[in-house]
């Protein structure tokens, strides 16, 4: 690495000691579960997901979680280490990663009460309100069948080439469940005061030291922040960390909330860093190095981190999924390259949470890097991508990587298309940097741009051997009384700032979109700075109630303080049932919270009678009513705008429609990138 290198990144760049080896950067993988742990038919694909990150320069990599038997499954089937001849899949794994010059551990996960199965067990027979099981109590010689699960594991590991463990204890699993009062109501030697409830994992990372020996990497998970009722105090993660290096641990990973917390912790409306100074706090107390975690996305981010002495590294799992080149590029001072994680969770948590493979939505290749190929063309051909939306840009660069001529074309005079849209919404600023991805990667690909350009059937039939049409939607009208009353406005006017809502407001629709123009409309005032997301931590942290500095309850919780809404607003919609039930799995109680707390009125089975001068006349249950509102905002719905499509079939041109063109129910960026991908690598 030259000089010049080195001091773009300096802290990030800094080789880091362990003692028994080096690790060359301060970039660990953060476990995450991909769906590839689970078959042993897809350790293959596991195989090439990890070396590809590990050829991108990251300096240590953590697997999403195994269990150490079957009472510690994640689901029934779920991926375990706990017998001699597991061992063989896993070298597959360690191998590809140590091929590249990498490190890797193995998660180890007891999931608990957490665990969607019949046979969980925990500390105390309590059921957790996010699952339908009851655990079994484990007795005190079930207690020491647990601790030797987890010390065959490590020893599992050890023998597949893994370079070390990483212990979880964190997240409101099992570990996590021992050691505060919430889930530990025991009162023996193993609950009750601070040392009796962390003595279980404790023990673990003991045994484990002393079965692996010295020169084995153990990373212990520690729950800094558990954001729960009756959770840990911060006497106790103090406690829990000395042990914890007493025990012979290697390094500290910070854990931040438990699943059934209220609290987002790494959605994409969670400012960057915002969890940094927890693991702040701890440093003084430990010698061990110590890891931040939780939205960290980018190079500068990540260096403030390290430079300002708040951790040794920093953990990233999902920016890892979106870009394998992370590392490399930012040591190469590439960073404008760099496919940044917008923290979306719609194809990695919200896969897993739905039993499929994880994958992500600014790059399909994550989990697919042996299917989804973008090999080198032998036949270039000239191309015309017909919209510069999130489909068309992910077609255009895909094909001019692979060495086709490419020409894009689209009416407006930037790219991006609904992604622009998408960037105005308060907590989805990241959408910057989706755009700025983009536009680099035109640059970089050669992509001939045309943009105030709309492109006709003649033109693109006469110049070009195939089109990709990717021109996106058209908002749905809507038709009952009134609809085209002063008081209506499409969410497309709102949006791009040509009329500003008067100070009461109703919302017709409420997916998505409905839901985003909420709170763009509650949010007002915030401001959008170049590109980097606008969220203040600390405000952030009023706002939801958290309280790193442990002044309030346990867990790090206080009383939550929202800021007032910018204008009164009704979100409605027509179909009965909860507004809001078709959003993301992991995300859609964020948003229905955030507008919650934001006095957002949710209605669901609305008839719309009307709109005149005096309001919006609606009827609920059979009883009619007026809101009083300045505007009705309509978002119900789009229709795919494809005008050219039967013009060039009728001129014998090959056609490929895509993304909202193609089906345009709601506006799905996931399935947009993805096919414009795929469509481009079978060009």
């Amino acid at each position: 690495m030259t000089v010049e290198q080195l001091s773009a990144f300096p802290h990030l760049f800094a080789p880091l000691d362990l003692g028994f080896c080096t690790l060359p950067n301060r970039v660990l993988m953060g476990s995450m579960h991909t769906g590839l742990e689970d078959k042993a038919r897809d350790f293959p694909r596991l195989a090439a997901y990890f070396a590809e990150r590990a050829e991108g320069g990251v300096g240590l990599m953590v697997t999403g979680g195994f269990s150490p038997n079957i009472e510690g499954w994640l689901k029934p089937f779920g991926g375990t280490l706990r017998w001699p001849w597991d061992v063989g899949k896993h070298r597959q794994v360690t191998r590809a990663v140590h091929a590249h010059g990498g490190r890797i551990c193995l998660q180890i996960l007891h999931a608990g009460r957490y665990g969607y199965q019949p046979l969980q067990v925990a500390p105390s027979k309590l059921k957790a309100p996010i699952n339908p099981f009851t655990p079994r109590p484990l007795s005190a010689g079930g207690i020491e069948r647990q601790i030797r699960a987890f010390v065959r594991t490590a020893k599992l590991a050890r023998d597949g080439g893994y370079d070390g463990v990483e212990v979880m204890g964190s997240e409101g699993y099992l570990l996590n469940q021992f050691t505060v009062p919430r889930t530990n109501k025991r009162n023996d030697a193993w609950g009750g005061d601070t040392a009796r409830r962390m003595r279980f994992a404790m023990e673990i990372v003991r045994r484990i030291r002393e079965a692996c020996g010295p020169d084995f990497i153990i990373i212990y998970r520690l729950s800094m922040l558990d954001l729960v009722d009756d959770g840990g105090a911060w006497d106790d993660v103090v406690a829990q960390a000395k042990a914890v290096e007493a025990a012979g641990a290697t390094i500290i990973n910070t854990g931040i909330g438990w699943h059934e917390a209220r609290i987002p912790t790494i959605a994409t409306s969670v400012p960057r860093g915002a969890f940094t100074g927890i693991t702040a706090r701890l440093k003084p107390h430990v010698s061990l190095p110590l890891v931040t975690t939780n939205r960290i996305n980018m190079p500068d981010v990540a260096e403030r981190i390290l430079a300002a002495g708040e951790a040794d590294m920093v953990s990233m799992a999902r920016p890892l999924l979106a870009d394998p080149q992370w590392v490399e590029k930012a040591r190469a001072r590439r960073v404008d390259e760099i496919n940044t994680c917008i923290a979306c969770n719609q194809a990695c948590l919200d896969h897993v949470f739905q039993n499929k493979t994880a994958s992500c939505l600014v790059n399909p290749r994550a989990c697919a890097e042996t299917e989804l190929v973008y090999a080198p063309t032998t036949s270039p051909k000239k191309i015309a991508v017909v919209g510069a939306g999130p489909a068309g840009l992910a077609a255009a660069t895909v094909a001019a990587e692979r060495g086709h001529r490419v020409t894009l074309f689209d009416a407006a005079g930037e790219i991006g298309g609904q992604f622009n849209l998408a960037k105005r919404i308060p907590g989805k600023e990241e959408f910057f940097e989706t755009l700025r991805y983009f536009r680099r990667k035109l640059e970089l690909a050669k992509v001939e741009v045309r943009l105030n350009t709309r492109a006709d059937a003649t033109t693109l039939a006469t110049s070009f051997d195939e089109v990709v049409l990717a021109s996106g939607i058209r908002p749905r009208a809507v038709d009952f009384p009134g609809s085209t009353h002063p008081k209506v406005l499409s969410y497309i006017d709102v949006l791009t700032g040509r009329v500003v809502p008067g100070a009461k407001v109703a919302i017709v629709g409420a997916g998505g979109i409905g839901f985003d123009v909420a709170e763009f409309l509650v949010h007002e005032g915030r401001a959008l700075d170049a590109g980097m997301p606008a969220l203040d931590a600390q405000r952030w942290r009023a706002e939801w109630g958290v309280d790193i500095a442990y002044e309030g309850n346990r867990g790090g919780l206080r009383e939550a303080a929202p800021e007032p809404p910018a204008r009164a607003v009704w979100l409605l919609q027509r179909s009965p049932g909860k507004p809001g039930a078709k959003l993301g799995k992991t995300t859609g109680w964020i948003h229905r919270a955030t507008l919650k707390a934001k006095q957002v009125r949710m209605l669901g089975g609305v008839e719309y009678v009307g709109i005149d001068d005096e309001g919006f006349h609606i009827r609920v249950d059979g009883a009619q009513q007026t809101l009083a509102v300045d505007h009705v905002v309509i978002c119900a719905g789009q229709e795919p705008y494809k005008p050219l499509a039967e013009d060039l079939r009728a001129a014998g041109v090959p056609v490929h429609v895509i993304g909202g063109a193609d089906v345009a129910v709601e506006l799905d960026a996931k399935r947009a990138i993805d096919q414009g991908s795929r469509v481009a690598a079978a060009l």
